[in-house]
């Protein structure tokens, strides 16, 4: 990336290419119409979340040179709602056009162990891991973390899809072969008291801003509900802001980086895994903050200043899978819920259609 790439300002009435056309895309391009800029969105499949609400759509699959090419050329900054594209059709756009936050980061975070690896590196504590390419790495993984632990793929896996859990029953091959030959890591067993997140933007000056951290319950390792604020001290809550600012430090992020925590019962922080973009955990902000974290991550890809993440009520947010949406009159008839769907055409078990937010007093 140029120097002037990596400083330039994108100015309102500009056009911000976003890659990924799911629900974060559809938030954060209401949010850019807000502020005056138009989005251009990338990715495949008609009738997305994003393109229903923006100004222009390419559909076409992220490998598609050409149409990287004549998407470059129709926007002034690119950014991300999906991480998982391929590296190289990044560095594509990276040649062309500003991209924030740059390939490297979105590389770094597209890969479970070169994550990991790189929080040891910088003095973040994670869960103990190893990397697994066989059969015989998996044994001897097992033997040196202990079961349980968790075998997860290395890439592409989300919301519990591609990873096994390693009990003292489970047969070995089998969980190997379940991988089904892609590269893996054990992950080791954490007994932690709960799942937080903190959400934090990071400028083009290096300016940053974090969202407080927020409690996590899952249910079948989907988001169920977040919690706003996190329920834990204050010295805890300062502990986990400083992880997140020190990571998008040393990434030299610019965008919004959201950092999944476990909180320990002797009061440690690890980190579990980081996204590169918006996050289903930040979605309160819409409602409870003074600038929502879509808000925040247009501000922070233009090169705006950033805005206050403070919040100015409590809040918890629940997420609509598949016909949980099917009750909105219910919802709506609740005074203090917002409810915000996404526009998916067809409601499936475990998708998510949307949320709600209840707004209570702080």
């Amino acid at each position: 990336m140029t120097q002037d790439f990596a400083t330039r300002i994108i100015a309102p009435g500009s056009t911000i290419g976003i890659m990924g056309n799911g629900q974060l895309g559809r938030m954060a391009a209401l949010c850019a119409a807000e502020l005056g800029y138009k989005v251009h969105v990338f990715g495949p499949g008609a009738n997305s979340p994003t393109e229903q609400v923006c100004a222009k759509a390419t559909i076409a699959d992220y490998t598609d040179l050409e149409a990287l090419r004549a998407f470059a050329a129709d926007v002034d900054v690119v950014t991300f709602e999906f991480e998982n594209v391929p590296h190289d059709s990044v560095k594509l756009l990276s040649e062309l056009v500003p991209v924030r936050p740059g390939w490297k980061c979105l590389h770094l975070s597209q890969n479970r162990l070169r994550e990991k690896t790189f929080c040891n590196e910088n003095g973040i504590g994670t869960a103990p891991f190893a990397a697994v390419r066989s059969l015989t790495d998996l044994e001897a993984a097992v033997a040196k973390l202990g079961r349980p632990a968790v075998l997860k793929t290395t890439e592409m896996g989300y919301d519990g899809k591609g990873q096994v859990k390693i009990t003292p029953d489970t047969d070995l091959a089998d969980a190997w072969a379940e991988m089904n030959g892609a590269e893996a890591i054990l992950e080791g067993f954490i007994a932690f008291e709960r799942e937080i997140s903190v959400i934090v933007a990071r400028g083009v000056k290096g300016d940053t801003a974090c969202f407080c951290p927020v409690e996590n319950v899952h249910t079948n390792h989907i988001l169920d509900v977040t919690i706003a604020p996190a329920l834990i001290s204050a010295e805890l809550s300062q502990k986990a802001e400083d992880i997140a600012t020190r990571l998008v430090g040393a990434m030299e992020f610019v965008g919004l980086l959201a950092v999944e925590m476990f909180v320990t019962s002797d009061g440690a922080v690890l980190v579990n895994e980081v996204a590169p973009r918006p996050h289903n955990s930040g979605h309160w902000t819409i409602d409870a903050c003074i600038t929502s974290q879509f808000e925040q991550f247009i501000r922070a890809v233009c090169g705006l200043p950033l805005g206050n993440p403070a919040h100015h009520s409590q809040a918890r947010m629940k997420n609509l899978l598949g016909h949980d949406i099917d009750d909105w009159q219910a919802i709506l008839a609740e005074p203090d819920a917002k409810l915000h769907l996404y526009g998916k055409a067809e409601a499936k078990p475990g998708r998510k259609m949307g949320h709600i937010t209840w707004v209570l007093p702080k």
